[in-house]
């Protein structure tokens, strides 16, 4: 394998593998080097989120998890599954605060309202660059095709991501639900 141009975090939540297979194969033919994730319990998303479980260098963690109100849908475990201490039912803004540590990374979450604002928030506040989501309900083609253009023009035109984000939005009307957060005192940094 040649140098990869990019360290793509690729986490897939439940029921979420035929997207992510095909999200992987066009990445890494387009030179992105993928480290996918395959979270079976919160603790697997906490370690990912806290930076305990994520590889060096990564730089964009891309969620793939299906979404409701602004919280990502987490596998249901049996009572007697779930280590002392780990959070029981969806990962929303709250948990996203509790856990993320995410200086300087840009994060996608793609799923169903992963976009609404006070998730977005929740990741800003963990020191998250740039955060991307839709605010609404997209079709499952739609939210794949959104993500391919985006690594497209990040990796194949080498354009900014928010250039990318841009051109990813005009693919169709029913993008316009998908948008961008910047961390204001990450940027004023730069």
């Amino acid at each position: 394998m040649s140098r990869p141009v990019m360290n793509v975090a690729l986490v897939c939540g439940p029921d979420c593998d035929m997207e992510v297979q095909a999200i992987r194969s066009t990445l890494e033919y387009l030179g992105a080097r993928v480290f996918t994730y395959w979270i079976g319990r919160p603790n697997d998303l906490i370690d990912l989120l806290s930076g305990k479980d994520l590889y060096p260098n990564t730089d964009l963690i891309l969620l793939c998890f299906h979404g409701d109100e602004g919280q990502f849908i987490m596998p249901e475990l049996g009572e007697s599954s779930y280590d002392p201490g780990e959070p029981k039912g969806n990962f929303g803004p709250e948990e996203i605060r509790r856990f993320a540590k995410l200086a300087g990374k840009t994060v996608i979450g793609n799923g169903c309202s992963l976009g609404e604002l006070e998730t977005a928030q929740a990741f800003l506040d963990s020191g998250c660059e740039i955060y991307i989501g839709p605010n609404d309900y997209p079709d499952g083609n739609d939210a794949l095709m959104f993500v391919l253009r985006l690594f497209y023009d990040l990796i194949q035109n080498k354009r900014s991501v928010k250039e990318a984000f841009q051109n990813a939005k005009s693919l169709d009307a029913g993008m316009d639900m998908y948008q961008l957060y910047e961390n204001a005192q990450q940027s004023s940094r730069k």
